[in-house]
């Protein structure tokens, strides 16, 4: 047999049979234009497959063998997130085609093998493999240059609505930063949320808590910059700035390719139901508890927070101490039990976050 690894610059090609000499006719067939490995049944595949540092660009595999058969192994390989991206043309009799290519098979070779017919079709399927690996490359960075610019963007919108706001655009870096080290915890913890946080994509959670005030853009400035309490009337309009945040989200929402946006998403949640409460008492909706979306829940803490230890036009700054008085007790009304007491283990990291980013 071969060697387990590639030395060679030309494309790779594995070839999986129990027969020998059906090994020995492929490579010969193939070895002008294509580096050979082999292995004698599925579970020897897997382990050459294990040793590349560059995965075969197709793989011809034999229907029936010892151990794990052709079949068996392009199972496996389908619950693999890489292998499963590797094409396989089967080895096969005439009266077993039908079942290769329902099995998954791209192609098939049948037994003797004509040596044109085999250079010809995985000459055609490696190919189709170059092409469709280029296309999902050029996609992948056409996808993160947009997401650059919607990053970008999102954060100027926001650092806008902060400078309108008589902020200097520290809040949305704070609360970011608040929000990261609150997930930081929970993950680290092995907190009840770790698997549901490691879904929702932590990183994008922090991306869009910059825009949990964007609805503030359509709040009067007299409302927004008023140096007092508001009045019942001034209030209810200040409450507005969730709905109207929604709206603007929505309209990005359609403003883009990727209709199903998890950072946009994000966005939505955190903007709409950041001032919810735990009981139910919060607004627009009412929501309560698990109604509440956790990037909501988690950027009601970190906002919470830095409004309390920040001066604003209409109050002055709490100490660290008598932040964590308010949020402590709001465990289980205004806020997540489970967050409100993560954020109390971790407040030396907020007030170290606070006094950072001033």
């Amino acid at each position: 047999m071969p060697e387990p690894k590639i030395r060679s610059r030309l494309p790779a090609v594995l070839v999986v049979d129990d027969v020998e000499m059906n090994r020995l006719i492929l490579e010969e067939i193939l070895k002008d234009d294509y580096a050979i490995l082999s292995a004698e049944n599925g579970r020897q595949a897997l382990e050459v497959l294990k040793a590349q540092a560059i995965l075969p660009k197709i793989i011809l595999l034999d229907v029936f063998m010892p151990e794990m058969n052709g079949y068996e192994l392009l199972e496996v390989m389908k619950t693999d997130e890489v292998y499963k991206r590797i094409p396989v043309i089967f080895i096969t009799t005439s009266d077993s085609e039908s079942e290769a290519l329902s099995a998954g098979a791209v192609d098939f070779i049948s037994k003797p093998f004509l040596p044109e017919i085999v250079k010809l079709r995985v000459k055609n399927q490696v190919e189709l493999k170059n092409y469709s690996d280029n296309l999902e490359h050029m996609v992948a960075e056409k996808t993160a240059e947009a997401t650059s610019t919607l990053d970008n963007t999102l954060q100027a919108i926001a650092n806008i609505i902060e400078y309108r706001n008589l902020e200097s655009g520290s809040h949305v870096k704070r609360t970011q930063f608040f929000c990261k080290a609150l997930i930081d915890f929970l993950l680290e913890s092995k907190s009840p949320y770790e698997e549901t946080l490691k879904a929702l994509q932590p990183d994008i959670i922090v991306k869009a808590m910059a825009l949990h005030d964007v609805g503030k853009i359509g709040i009067p400035d007299n409302i927004l910059l008023k140096p007092g309490k508001l009045d019942a009337g001034e209030y209810e309009i200040m409450k507005t700035h969730t709905t109207v945040g929604k709206n603007i989200i929505e309209e990005m929402m359609k403003a883009v390719t990727d209709k199903d946006s998890i950072y946009l998403r994000h966005c939505l949640d955190i903007a709409y139901c950041h001032h919810e409460r735990y009981d139910g008492h919060g607004y627009p909706r009412g929501l309560q508890d698990g109604e509440i979306p956790l990037a909501a829940r988690l950027a009601s803490l970190s906002d919470v927070y830095d409004a309390l230890v920040c001066a604003r036009v209409y109050k002055s700054a709490m100490s660290y101490e008598e932040a964590i008085a308010i949020i402590t007790e709001g465990r289980g009304t205004q806020f997540d039990p489970l967050l409100t007491d993560a954020v109390v283990q971790i407040q030396d990291r907020f007030a170290e976050i606070s006094r950072q980013y001033k």
